[in-house]
C-alpha cells in the first residue's frame, strides 16, 4: 500500500486476527490496544468450523488444538433433563475443520503470541486508547491516541488504513454515529464461570437446557490430569428489573444468591447443575446485549470490524468466529485492491455488513434455540414422546437454516479456500 501503515485500534480476537492476516498479506500493521497489559480474561467461547479453517490458513490450528475441547456434539435438553435432540459438531459431522471449545483468554494469547513473533513486539503498542480520528485531508488518515500509563498524552499516528476493533464501545463507531446511544438489552442476564468437574455425557458434548427465558449452557474447554475437565457454563435468565444492569464488562464479578435459587431444582441424572455452579471459584455478570445493524460501516480509508461493527447476542457460537471472518475477508479485499484502499474498504464492507446484520436478526429471534421455547410452550410440564410435541422437521428448519445464515453450512464449507485468498475485485 502505497501510503504507509494499516492502523487497527482493539487487540482483541477481530484486531489480532486482522493484524496476522494483513502481515500475511504483505501489509505493513500496528496494533493499538487501549489497557495497558493484555491478559488473558474471560470465560469458555466456541469457534465454529469456517473460523477454524481460517485460523489454519494461519498456521494457528495445532496450538488450538492443544489448548482447546473440540466438541462433537451439541445436545439440547428441557429444563428437567429430558432430552430434545442432538446433532454431530466438528469433524464428527463431516467438517474438514474441527470446531474448537476454548478459554477466550488462551486464544488471545494465542493470537498474541503469533503477532509479536511475525510482526515483531514493536507493532503493539499497549496504553492506546483511541479518540479520534481525522481523516478530513488528502494524506495520511491521523490517529489519535490518549497513552493511558503516562497520562493524558495524545499520540498521533499517521496511517493509509484504519480498522476500528475496538469493541462494543468502538470510539470509531461513536465518531460515525454520535446519536446512536448504548447498546440495546433484551432483558436477560447471563452469569458465566469455570469450574472443575468431572466429564459430562461424554465428555465431548455442549449442553444447552432450558429455554431462551431461562437455561444453562455448558460445555468443556480443558482436559485436565485425572480425567477431569474445566467446563465453562452460563447461567442465564430474562428479568423486568434493571437493578442488576451495569456497563457490559467481562470481568464484572457476579454474586451467586443473586441466580442460584432459580437453578436449585436444575438437578438432572447426568449433570446436578447447582452444584457444578457452586464449585466455580466465582462467576462474571454479563447483559445480554446487542445494538442494531449499521448502515454503513465504512468511510474514506476507516471501517469497523468484530463487535465495533456487528455486536450480537451470545447465541450460536458467533461472536469471535464472525470478528474473525471480517479480519480474514478485510485482508482479502486489501490484497485485491492494493492501490485502492477506499474501494478495499467498500468492498468489505458490502461482503460482510449484511452476512453480519443477518446474523445479528437470526440471534434475537432465537437462532437455533427457537426449538427449545415451542418444546417449553407446547409441553411445559413435560412430556412422554417428543415427537407428540415437536417434529424433526421443525427442529431441521431452525437449526439448519441458522447454520445457514452464520455461513457454516457443511455444503459452505466444501470449498477448501480461505477466505482472505478470494479475489474480491469482481462485485
Amino acid at each position: 500500500m502505497a501510503d504507509g501503515t494499516v492502523v487497527i485500534a482493539g487487540a482483541g480476537i477481530g484486531g489480532l486476527t486482522a493484524a496476522l492476516s494483513l502481515h500475511q498479506a504483505g501489509f505493513d500493521v500496528g496494533v493499538y490496544e487501549s489497557v495497558g497489559r493484555i491478559e488473558a480474561l474471560g470465560v469458555g467461547i466456541n469457534l465454529l468450523p469456517h473460523a477454524v479453517r481460517e485460523l489454519d490458513a494461519l498456521d494457528l490450528i495445532d496450538a488450538l488444538e492443544a489448548r482447546a475441547v473440540a466438541p462433537q456434539r451439541l445436545a439440547y435438553f428441557t429444563k428437567r433433563g429430558e432430552p430434545i435432540w442432538d446433532e454431530p459438531r466438528g469433524r464428527a459431522a463431516g467438517y474438514a475443520w474441527p470446531q474448537l471449545s476454548i478459554h477466550r483468554g488462551v486464544l488471545q494469547q494465542v493470537l498474541l503470541g503469533a503477532v509479536t513473533e511475525r510482526l515483531g513486539p514493536e507493532r503493539v503498542h499497549t496504553g492506546h486508547h483511541l479518540v479520534a480520528v481525522d481523516d478530513t485531508a488528502a494524506g495520511p488518515v491521523i490517529v489519535r491516541f490518549a497513552e493511558r500509563r503516562g497520562g493524558p498524552v495524545t499520540i498521533e499516528a499517521p496511517a493509509a488504513v484504519v480498522i476500528g476493533a475496538d469493541g462494543i464501545h468502538s470510539t470509531l463507531r461513536t465518531q460515525r454515529y454520535p446519536a446512536e446511544g448504548p447498546p440495546k438489552w433484551n432483558g436477560a442476564l447471563m452469569w458465566r464461570g469455570l469450574a472443575e468437574a468431572a466429564p459430562m455425557l461424554d465428555g465431548r458434548t455442549l449442553v444447552w437446557a432450558g429455554h431462551p427465558d431461562q437455561k444453562f449452557v455448558a460445555y468443556p474447554i480443558a482436559d485436565l490430569p485425572g480425567g477431569r475437565q474445566l467446563v465453562n457454563f452460563i447461567a442465564e435468565f430474562r428479568t423486568d428489573g434493571h437493578a442488576l444492569l451495569e456497563r457490559e464488562d467481562w470481568s464484572q464479578p457476579g454474586v451467586l444468591d443473586d441466580f442460584i435459587d432459580r437453578f436449585e431444582s436444575w438437578r438432572f441424572e447426568w449433570l446436578d447443575v447447582p452444584a457444578l455452579i457452586r464449585s466455580a471459584p466465582g462467576t462474571f455478570r454479563f447483559p445480554m446485549v446487542d445494538r442494531d445493524p449499521l448502515p454503513q460501516w465504512t468511510f474514506g480509508r476507516t471501517t469497523l470490524l468484530g463487535d465495533a461493527a456487528h455486536p450480537m447476542y451470545p447465541i450460536g457460537s458467533n461472536g469471535a468466529s464472525q470478528a474473525i471472518l471480517d479480519a480474514r475477508v478485510l485482508a482479502g479485499c486489501l490484497r485485491s485492491h492494493p492501490d485502492d484502499p477506499g474501494a478495499a474498504l467498500r468492498r468489505y464492507d458490502a461482503e460482510r455488513r449484511p452476512a453480519t446484520a443477518a446474523i445479528v436478526e437470526a440471534n434475537r429471534g432465537l437462532g437455533p434455540e427457537l426449538p427449545m421455547l415451542l418444546v417449553e410452550q407446547r409441553a411445559p410440564h413435560g412430556f412422554e414422546v417428543l415427537g407428540d410435541v415437536i417434529t424433526p422437521a421443525e427442529i431441521s428448519a431452525a437449526t439448519e437454516g441458522y447454520r445457514r445464515t452464520a455461513g457454516f453450512a457443511l455444503a459452505a464449507l466444501a470449498e477448501g479456500t480461505s477466505l482472505a485468498e478470494r479475489d474480491y475485485r469482481v462485485p
